[in-house]
């Protein structure tokens, strides 16, 4: 019978690839072009990235077998986050904060996806 982590790992590994929709190279160009507009770090535009954005991408290159608990943690946080900001409904083309939102954690809401973003 499976450990009761590794059941947890799997729902969770699942969800994750679920809501995030963009491919790790979408993500990266997202985000670093988002940090760039923002007048992010010029040394380090990796730096000037949203945390769990950054976090997300460094998941998304890696296989379930090497994910550490902080990985774990933060596929739960961007799931949340998605679920979330489309609890409160369709975002539109007018609703910029929360389509970036979606976006800086590889969530594209022009895409189908499970939650029906």
């Amino acid at each position: 019978m499976a450990d009761e982590s590794d059941l947890i790992l799997d729902l969770v590994w699942q969800e994750f690839h679920e809501v995030v929709n963009m491919t790790s190279e979408e993500l990266r160009a997202f985000l670093l072009a988002s940090a760039s507009a923002a007048g992010g770090d010029t040394v380090s535009p990796e730096a000037a990235m949203p945390p769990l954005g950054r976090q997300v991408l460094q998941v998304l290159g890696k296989r379930k077998a090497d994910l550490t608990a902080d990985d774990v943690e933060t596929m739960r946080q961007a799931v949340d986050r998605v679920e979330d900001t489309l609890a409160e409904g369709a975002v539109d083309d007018d609703d910029d904060d929360r389509r970036r939102a979606l976006l800086e954690v590889g969530h594209n809401p022009l895409r189908p996806s499970r939650l029906g973003g």
